[in-house]
């Protein structure tokens, strides 16, 4: 599995590196296109140097790939890094945001279900007890309509559960949990207000791994997931049967959200 994130660069202009990363995320440039530094510089205005440092940082994300004589050539999706944040960050910001939504669910639902598992049989007391405080203002933040806290201790929670585990492999993949949590909330793939079984299952998770219940939290973890799936699935067919409102709205905001992140990112690395 390829994990390591690159960093862009502190100089190098983030709108560029987000059109251009965007753009072979979306098909817009598409595999085998070949890229042309002046052909860049041109439609860009940006400078040679700027170019160069922006496919040098895609070329690590495995999304180009630099070949002597020819140029600088889109890669495959095969080819790219799936697990870079900035990657996953694009692909949600293209037209196949849904199917990267699933494929990442379908991760999380092999992944977390047994990370809780193990937590159940890991965990410390006072760890248990910090993930069922973060469980308990997870449901007031949820209750209260406050849409932007209830995401950062949802973000918490599953970053905690993944850490109880004990398997330091299933720690760090924290920052892709973090990106599916983000990308579906700000591609309104979620309901405004939490449901109250999404709510309950976190504190049963919570409950059942501070007991020491490996099976109840495998149970409730799984069902987390699934319930996830079916909301992104059920509002994205109703947005469709409304006239694509959602590819509109996505189409008007995926780089302004894409640059954020990333700027918020360089920021907190690994938050």
């Amino acid at each position: 599995m390829k994990s390591p994130k690159a960093e862009p660069s502190q100089a190098l202009p983030v709108s560029f590196l987000e059109r251009l990363g965007l753009a072979i995320a979306d098909g817009t440039l598409a595999p085998h296109a070949v890229l042309r530094i002046d052909e860049l510089e041109a439609e860009h205005k940006v400078s040679r140097s700027v170019v160069r440092e922006a496919t040098k940082v895609l070329c690590s994300m495995g999304m180009l790939e630099s070949r002597r004589r020819l140029g600088t050539v889109v890669q495959a999706v095969e080819c790219w890094n799936l697990y870079d944040p900035q990657v996953i960050r694009w692909r949600l910001a293209s037209s196949a945001r849904l199917d990267q939504l699933r494929a990442l669910n379908e991760l999380r639902g092999a992944i977390e279900p047994q990370a809780a598992r193990l937590a159940a049989g890991r965990i410390s007391l006072e760890d248990g007890s910090e993930l069922v405080s973060i469980a308990a203002r997870l449901w007031a933040a949820g209750q209260g309509d406050n849409q932007e806290q209830f995401l950062l201790l949802d973000i918490d929670f599953h970053a905690a559960v993944l850490k109880a585990s004990g398997n330091a492999m299933f720690s760090q993949l924290h920052n892709l949990v973090r990106e599916v949590l983000t990308g579906r909330t700000e591609h309104g793939l979620v309901p405004h207000l939490p449901h109250h079984e999404a709510l309950q299952l976190h504190v049963d998770v919570a409950s059942a791994i501070q007991r020491g219940e490996a099976e109840a939290a495998h149970a409730a973890m799984s069902r987390i997931v699934e319930q996830s799936t079916e909301e992104m699935g059920d509002i994205w067919s109703r947005h469709q049967g409304d006239g694509g409102i959602q590819e509109s709205a996505a189409g008007e905001g995926a780089v302004a959200a894409a640059s954020a992140h990333a700027g918020a990112n360089e920021r907190t690395v690994n938050a």
